[in-house]
């Protein structure tokens, strides 16, 4: 869960950018300037705030239960079936309701994209977009890791015990592993961003 909190913090961060981004060339544009007509610019800043407050709900959401992973690790030692199946339960209600606000600022985001906008921020938002998509897949492979341990662990079964530990472990590593594409993907996003800072500077 500490993973998840680092990659919705720098979400959260990059939504914020994505506002500065449209504050910045708003004032460079006048009348139709580096982003195109003011008035979709406008409305593309106001989706970018309300994406930027559904992946503020996420991290409060996530940080609120940042000591979930480590919970779960500590109960499969103690082949504790009981407080394994709780605490999955527990993680797959939290996912279920972070993937539902992520999935609204990636809605937002598309929506902003297909606004008369500037071709850096559109991919800028193009690269912001796929990170959010990773970063959910990410959670899916976390959630249906918290879906075997909670409906098929039994410590009394050797056999089946060893086979959900290896299925969520595998699925552990695949979420770790897509979420390093979706930092990948939010550096381009935040290099990007950088960039064109520059270029309006000079």
């Amino acid at each position: 869960m500490e993973l998840c909190i680092r990659h919705f913090q720098r979400a959260s961060r990059l939504c914020a950018l994505l506002s500065v981004f449209v504050l910045l060339s708003s004032c460079t544009s006048s009348g139709g300037g580096l982003l195109g007509p003011p008035d979709e610019t406008a409305d593309a800043g106001k989706l970018v705030s309300e994406a930027n407050e559904d992946l503020t709900q996420i991290k409060v959401l996530y940080k609120e239960n940042e000591g979930k992973r480590l919970e779960i690790k500590n109960a499969l030692e103690a082949n504790d079936a009981a407080e394994v199946k709780r605490i999955a339960t527990d993680v797959v209600q939290i996912i279920n309701q972070g993937r539902n606000s992520g999935f609204e600022a990636v809605d937002k985001i598309r929506e902003a994209q297909d606004m008369q906008i500037n071709a850096d921020y559109r991919e800028y938002l193009s690269l912001k977009e796929e990170a959010l998509k990773l970063q959910l897949e990410a959670f899916e492979n976390y959630r249906q890791a918290a879906i075997t341990l909670r409906d098929n662990y039994d410590p009394n079964n050797a056999e089946l015990r060893d086979k959900v530990k290896a299925d969520f472990t595998e699925r552990t590593e695949k979420y770790r592993e897509i979420m390093e594409r979706a930092r990948s993907s939010s550096s381009q996003a935040n290099e990007l961003y950088k960039e064109t800072v520059r270029k309006q500077s000079q």
